[in-house]
């Protein structure tokens, strides 16, 4: 995640929400096998903030996966047009070195050139494009027509035209071959990005978000199975608790009629919650 996800926004946002959800082990949210979570609601809210996390990180995943594969398709029909450019261009500029050759008296002007070639006019310079998160590989070239001038008085006895409009011809493919170049690199590196993404687009959609989901599923079995124990434990306290309440009051009512005394009912106290007031007391 860390390589695909320097300096820009969205991949920032997916990486921390990936990692976020990723930084417990799937062993402990496996449905089957594995240690099983603690089944209380910190651990549900836990799970549940994991779960919007995972949800929230798949979608931004697959927004950047769909970006991606928009500019791969647009690279497709690019590469297709400057492979044409770049053949047709490449034959128009070995037929122009030929009348070069020929508007030589027919000698080989490729020495010559390679003698008055000091300094190179034309430089290629490599950038970064950024494209959802992804730095694609772009290359620049740039040409300084004053490093040229030791190749103007190239054929100056004869051919001297014919070898300028060769040397245009050449440069035109030049840039042709530095597109075709760029082009190439920025798809390659797309279609390696894709691969990655959709792989952690599918971990999520189809591994981590539904392990979550079974592990939160089975934490509120379990809890909304604590919660009848519970109130079942409660219901056999208090029906304990009134049979033993019948039984002291049976066995006090057998004992006061052995004894013959009268049976003391107890006192029926007033509750503080009752609407009825109290009378009022005079001093």
């Amino acid at each position: 995640l860390e390589s695909s996800c320097d300096g820009h926004r969205l991949s920032d946002q997916t990486f921390h929400l990936v990692h976020l959800v990723c930084c417990t082990p799937f062993s402990t949210m496996s449905s089957a096998g594995g240690q099983r979570p603690p089944a209380n609601r910190m651990t549900l809210q836990t799970f549940k903030g994991r779960l919007g996390g995972a949800q929230k990180g798949f979608r931004l995943l697959k927004k950047k996966r769909d970006a991606l594969k928009a500019r791969f398709q647009a690279l497709l029909k690019d590469i297709v047009d400057a492979k044409l450019q770049v053949g047709s261009g490449l034959k128009d500029a070995a037929f122009s070195l030929a009348k070069a050759h020929w508007a030589n008296s027919g000698d080989d002007i490729t020495s010559t050139v390679v003698e008055r070639a000091k300094r190179p006019s034309v430089l290629c310079k490599l950038v970064a494009e950024n494209v959802a998160g992804v730095s694609i590989p772009v290359f620049k070239m740039s040409h300084d027509p004053t490093k040229d001038a030791s190749a103007q008085t190239l054929g100056v006895a004869h051919g001297g035209a014919v070898i300028n409009a060769c040397r245009e011809t050449y440069f035109k493919a030049v840039t042709q071959l530095v597109r075709l170049a760029s082009l190439q690199t920025a798809f390659k590196t797309l279609d390696e990005e894709i691969k990655m993404t959709s792989r952690r687009v599918n971990a999520l959609e189809y591994v981590l978000i539904p392990r979550i989901e079974d592990t939160i599923a089975y934490i509120t079995q379990e809890m909304d199975e604590q919660s009848r124990e519970e109130f079942f434990r409660v219901k056999k306290v208090v029906e304990k608790k009134k049979a033993k309440l019948a039984r002291e009051k049976d066995e006090a009512e057998k004992v006061a009629a052995a004894s013959g005394k009268p049976t003391v009912e107890a006192i029926d106290a007033p509750s503080m919650f009752d609407d009825k007031k109290d009378s009022d007391l005079i001093f």
